[in-house]
Order: C-alpha cells, then sequence, then structure tokens
C-alpha cells in the first residue's frame, strides 16, 4: 500500500513548480479529471472480473492503463499534446447515450489541462500510479485526504458556498435516517458531502448483494458549478458508487417550480444551500408570486416544499437570517410550518463554519404532510473550555451524543423529549403571533454581555454604512422634490 499522504503532498509540491497552475482551485480542477480517470480505471478493472460481457466506452488510446499506466510512457511535449489535442477534447465529444457514456462527457465538460510542463504531468501521473483504488486501505485513506484537499479549496469561501464539517453533515443523515430503497437527494450537492454520508449510512443497512445496486439507483444530486461536480463524481466513485448517473452538473433553481411532477418527488433531502449569496436576473421568475426572491437559501426551502413526497423527510442548514426575516421569508416560512412538520430546529454556535464565515447557522428538521403544532429547539453547545471553532479544532460528531440521547423518535411525536437547559419547545401559537419568527431564544440562557466585539464591531460599521447610505438616498430624494418645487 502507498502511503497516501506523502503522495498527495509529493504531487502538490510537483504542481507547484508548474508555471500553467495558478493557485488551488486550478490545481484541484486538474487533480479532479486526472483522478477521475485513474479511478474510473481501476473501477473498470473490477468490472472485467465481474462481467464476463463488459465493453469500455472509451476507446483503447484513450483508456488510463494505455497511455498513464506505464512509468516510462510518453512524457514532455509528447504528452502535452495527446493531452491537450487527443485525450480532453475526444472524452467532451464521446458518443453514446448510456450512464456511463453520458457521465465521462459531463465530468469533462468544461475540463482542462492547467500543467505547461509535460515533464511534471508525467511526474504526477506516475505518483497517482502508486494508488490503488481497489485496495481498500488506499481508498479509505485518499477519501480523508481528499476531504482535506475539499476544505483547502473552499478556505476563503466563495458565493456563499462552504465545506459543510463532516460532523454536520453525518449527524444531519443520521438524525434523517434514509432507508434502503428510498430516494435521497442533495439538489445543491457541491462536492458531495452530504450524498456520500448517506451512502455510508445505507451501507450499514445493505445485507443482500441487490442493496448495493439499490444505493447507487437512489442517490440524486444536482451541482450548478462545475468543478464541484467533477469532485462530486471523483467522490461518489471512490465510496462505491461505479457509476454516479442520478448526480446531475446543472442550476437545480433554473427550472420553474410548477415542472416539478410527482414521479420526481424524493423520499430523503439532506442539503446546506449556498447563503449569502443570490441567484441570477429571471432565476425568482421560476418561483410563485408570494414566494419570489434572489436569496439562494430562501428558494431552495421553498423547492424542497414541492420535491419532497408526502411523508418525507429533510435536514438543512440554513442561517439565523432565514429564521428572523421577514417579508418574503415570512411567507416561505408560514408555508414549511402548514405544509410541514417542523419538529426540531439545532442552533449552532458562532464559529462551525470558520474560517469560510462567522454567520451563525442552524439545522432545520422537517417532515412534509402534516402542519406544524410545535417547534423543538436545541441549544448545541460548546464542547467543554472551549469558546469557538477554527479550522485546526472543528465540531466533533461526538459532540452530538447529547442531542442522539434526547431526540426520541418522531412516530411517537418525540414523547419521550424533555425540556432542558439546552432545549426547548415553542407552539405553533407562539410562532403565529411572532409573525413566524424562528429565531426562538433559549428562555433557560442567561445573557453573558454585549456579546463578541471581533463580531460587534464590524457589525456596528456595517450599520453605520447603511446609515450612511440612506440619509445620502434621502438627501438626493429632497433635492429632487425642492427643484421640481422651484421650477
Amino acid at each position: 500500500m502507498a502511503n497516501v499522504s506523502n503522495v498527495i503532498k509529493s504531487i502538490q509540491d510537483t504542481m507547484r513548480k508548474d508555471a500553467g497552475v495558478d493557485g488551488d482551485a486550478q490545481r484541484l480542477a486538474q487533480l479532479g479529471w486526472i483522478f477521475f480517470l485513474k479511478i474510473f480505471d481501476d473501477r473498470e478493472s473490477q468490472l472485467e472480473i465481474m462481467e464476463d460481457n463488459y465493453k469500455s466506452p472509451l476507446a483503447k488510446g484513450l483508456r488510463w492503463r494505455n497511455w498513464a499506466a506505464d512509468a516510462e510512457g510518453i512524457t514532455g511535449d509528447e504528452l502535452l499534446s495527446f493531452v491537450n489535442l487527443t485525450l480532453i477534447p475526444k472524452l467532451k465529444a464521446l458518443s453514446g447515450s448510456d450512464p456511463i457514456a453520458v457521465l465521462i462527457r459531463s465530468t469533462f465538460d468544461g475540463a482542462n489541462n492547467y500543467m505547461k510542463n509535460g515533464t511534471l504531468l508525467r511526474q504526477v501521473i506516475n505518483k497517482i500510479n502508486e494508488i490503488d483504488f481497489n485496495a481498500t486501505d488506499d481508498r479509505h485513506l485518499f477519501g480523508d485526504i481528499y476531504e482535506q484537499l475539499l476544505k483547502d479549496l473552499q478556505s476563503a469561501g466563495n458565493a456563499g458556498e462552504f465545506y459543510t464539517p463532516r460532523a454536520v453533515t453525518q449527524f444531519v443523515v443520521e438524525q434523517v435516517d434514509p432507508r434502503i430503497g428510498e430516494k435521497v437527494m442533495d439538489p445543491a450537492c457541491g462536492t458531495g458531502g452530504f450524498l456520500t454520508c448517506a451512502i455510508e449510512h445505507l451501507k450499514k443497512q445493505s445485507k443482500k448483494p441487490k442493496d448495493v445496486r439499490t444505493i447507487q439507483d437512489t442517490i440524486h444530486g444536482i451541482e450548478k458549478k462545475h468543478l464541484p461536480h467533477v469532485l462530486c463524481m471523483t467522490n461518489l466513485m471512490l465510496h462505491g458508487i461505479d457509476v454516479p448517473y442520478n448526480v446531475r452538473h446543472d442550476n437545480t433553481l433554473s427550472r420553474p417550480l410548477k415542472d416539478w411532477g410527482v414521479k420526481e418527488q424524493v423520499d430523503v433531502i439532506v442539503m446546506n444551500p449556498p447563503f449569502g449569496g443570490t441567484e441570477e436576473d429571471g432565476i425568482e421568475a421560476n418561483f410563485p408570486g408570494e414566494f419570489r426572491t434572489r436569496e439562494t437559501a430562501d428558494l431552495f426551502l421553498v423547492l424542497l416544499m414541492r420535491i419532497l413526497k408526502d411523508g418525507g423527510r429533510a435536514g438543512i442548514v440554513l442561517p439565523d437570517g432565514t429564521l428572523f426575516g421577514e417579508g418574503v421569508k415570512t411567507r416561505i416560512k408560514e408555508a414549511l410550518l402548514t405544509e410541514c412538520n417542523l419538529h426540531t430546529i439545532v442552533r449552532l454556535p458562532k464559529g462551525v463554519f470558520n474560517p469560510y464565515t462567522s454567520i451563525n447557522t442552524n439545522l432545520l428538521f422537517f417532515t412534509k404532510g402534516t402542519p406544524t403544532k410545535e417547534v423543538w429547539f436545541y441549544e448545541h453547545p460548546y464542547p467543554e473550555g472551549a469558546k469557538s471553532y477554527n479550522k485546526g479544532k472543528p465540531i466533533r460528531i461526538e459532540e452530538f451524543e447529547t442531542e442522539r440521547a434526547w431526540w426520541g423518535s418522531e412516530k411517537d411525536g418525540f414523547k419521550s423529549r424533555e425540556e432542558t437547559n439546552q432545549a426547548w419547545k415553542v407552539s405553533i401559537a407562539q410562532l403565529k403571533a411572532s409573525g413566524f419568527n424562528l429565531d426562538q431564544k433559549n428562555p433557560r440562557k442567561k445573557e453573558e454581555g454585549p456579546g463578541d466585539i471581533e463580531i460587534l464591531i464590524p457589525e456596528y460599521e456595517k450599520l453605520l454604512g447603511q446609515i450612511a447610505a440612506t440619509r445620502k438616498a434621502l438627501e438626493s430624494e429632497l433635492r429632487d422634490a425642492l427643484t421640481k418645487k422651484t421650477k
């Protein structure tokens, strides 16, 4: 077994020497399609053993084993010419309508070779050949390192898109509890964090050989951006999905809400929609007038109510702004509480998404088909001695043990739940009276002063800026009015 950690480090060091690769995003984009081809070739090796008549969708010269596997194979300008003029163009134009051909085409739609030095590219390929993706130990270790690569890519945050900590995805999936045979979906799946957690959760239930096929057929996702989509494909293959053909490269919100039919409805949705970002002009026209907004997270919440089956369950990450927001947000929350049983909101502490954002986040759990009678809130505390999370000390799954023990069962109406210093419930009557404000504070929590100065100062400065802008707008309107009057 290769020391996968050292292999990855060596690959990154080699790519940094290449003048054509500019930054983490390009480096990961390059690694995305290279790893895809290597992992696909390793999976094909297994399929050739298991299936007597297996036929690759790739022409002989395009298969990894025939151009990349030989350490002494083509290199330098010859390798660059092959990759740039033959390999990538032919994979982008791969013919065929079968799921594997479609998958490969979509993976290479938008792919580029950023490396300019063919000798360095050969060194990267040779290093990747040290990993056997059919070897369980190699595959699992690479999975951990792969997640670290994804974190590195997302370290700056981008248009409201943040890497969701593994502990959060795992807890959400566990509590929603998808079962084998249920259709599971993440309509903004990014690099596949929620989907891979769902796969691992379902694998624990697998008892029959056909269960493996069922899991593959029932995992669904959509991702708007090309790079995360490619990384998601690779991620799913690492988790045993031979052909992730149910994960599409598309913008879920670009389709009119009314066009989603009953046959497309799903049993389970787990997701962290982009928040803080806005959609392009015209997207809001795909939604009914009372729900029109350009706030991405709000649109996804409306979408979820449409594509969940009656009895379908959802676990979703949402920012505080959705909980206390008014206007369109109020109408969306009223619809949610009317159409679904929003039974639990886990209020996460500050810093869960550090260093990407300081925005407070929440985990909402609901079931479609019955209206909400009461909402349980659970305030997740920091671990003992901690005052925040950071990149070196992220939230851990072990911290959710108290929620797990308290959770109970929806089938009996969560009768086992009790109010504690962390948990309290609010009736639907109270929520209606508050204008459907879901930003309900812990009644047992003592105020601990004005708050964190590092957060308060930027908020104060932002408020001053808003006041100045409003004042300027009022002065402008007043001048215009006076000018018209004098005329």
